[in-house]
């Protein structure tokens, strides 16, 4: 997702060409008909941690004693959560590090309601079994897939560095997930940068080789955001929102075998798959704090950079509430 890519979809969602497909995505509106809420929190979804989190019913209980109710739409990427937000369509989502970046950078008014610890061990560079590549010094002129403006190119950026190469060294070759793994299987492409759960999906499918994750080079988190205006008259129901999502990723440390079994069912993957994805994950949600902007603006500062978004950004007020 780039930014011309951000605002190219932005302007169709912007007219009427996107109101049929936001009437018929499911939504459902936790109360009864005889208690309408005085408000609404519009929370858009991908398949995961918040699909588990609306078939609880928690969040609704908390609620309803404040005198507000929950909407639910499913979207299939979180840049599309965030395109629905700036036209008005959603209150509430969760995203990646990445796509935040290119919806500021095009003028979205989101702030950051809430953001899970790091969790590195999520995104890796992976590599066929029988590759001649054993270090990162190897990928010296190879060619690898990745999702162009995505929180992995920013972990190729930082891994470079690290291991004293350049951004030029390596032939970036841009493809989204199903596109790169096709690319991979087929020899087309060196290395393949991704993320859980597509990353254990290609571990245990396509008997891929872990080269590095991200520890110790990125923090990896993800994202819970909100629009300035829903936070700012919301705050308390947003702030209910993080807890409760905390509460699964709590259940999900204490309970990995049954997290791992629902986690399947809800992204219509093998058990084997997700069983290796959260063994190696890291749970817990809290509200936004300054230093956790002050990561995000490193990798805005990156992308400005490389030239990904075309102005710098100044994330220091991003938050729902002022930090101090």
């Amino acid at each position: 997702m780039t930014f011309d890519a951000f605002s190219t979809r932005r302007r169709l969602l912007a007219s009427g060409l996107a109101s049929a497909a936001f009437a018929a995505s499911p939504g459902v509106f936790a109360q009864a008909p005889s208690s309408k809420p005085s408000r609404v929190l519009r929370i858009g979804h991908q398949k995961g941690w918040l699909s588990i989190l609306k078939a609880r019913g928690t969040l609704e209980k908390r609620l309803t004693p404040l005198g507000a109710g929950v909407s639910w739409t499913e979207f299939n990427a979180g840049p599309i959560q965030l395109e629905a937000l700036n036209v008005g369509a959603i209150d509430f989502g969760d995203v990646g590090e990445a796509p935040p970046i290119f919806a500021q950078a095009a003028g979205a008014p989101l702030v950051y309601a809430g953001a899970t610890v790091p969790r590195p061990r999520l995104e890796a560079v992976i590599v066929p079994k029988g590759s001649a590549i054993k270090t990162v010094a190897d990928l010296k002129g190879k060619r690898i897939g990745y999702n162009k403006g995505s929180n992995v190119q920013y972990f190729l950026v930082k891994l470079l560095e690290k291991n004293g190469l350049k951004y030029g060294d390596v032939q970036s070759i841009f493809l989204p997930p199903p596109d790169a793994r096709a690319a991979f299987e087929k020899g087309a492409i060196d290395a393949w940068i991704i993320w859980d759960p597509f990353l254990a999906a290609a571990q245990q499918t396509l008997d891929a080789r872990l080269l590095v994750d991200a520890t110790g080079i990125v923090k990896n988190r993800g994202y819970y955001f909100s629009s300035r205006d829903f936070a700012t008259r919301n705050i308390d129901v947003l702030k209910i929102a993080i807890e409760e999502i905390n509460a699964i990723d709590t259940w999900a440390s204490r309970s990995q075998a049954a997290a791992a079994e629902e986690l399947s069912k809800v992204l219509g993957l093998d058990r084997s798959i997700t069983d290796l994805y959260l063994s190696r994950a890291a749970y817990g949600t809290a509200l936004v704090t300054r230093e956790i902007l002050a990561e995000q603006q490193a990798i805005a500062d990156t992308f400005f950079e490389l030239k990904l978004i075309p102005k710098k950004l100044n994330l220091l007020h991003a938050a729902p509430v002022d930090l101090g």
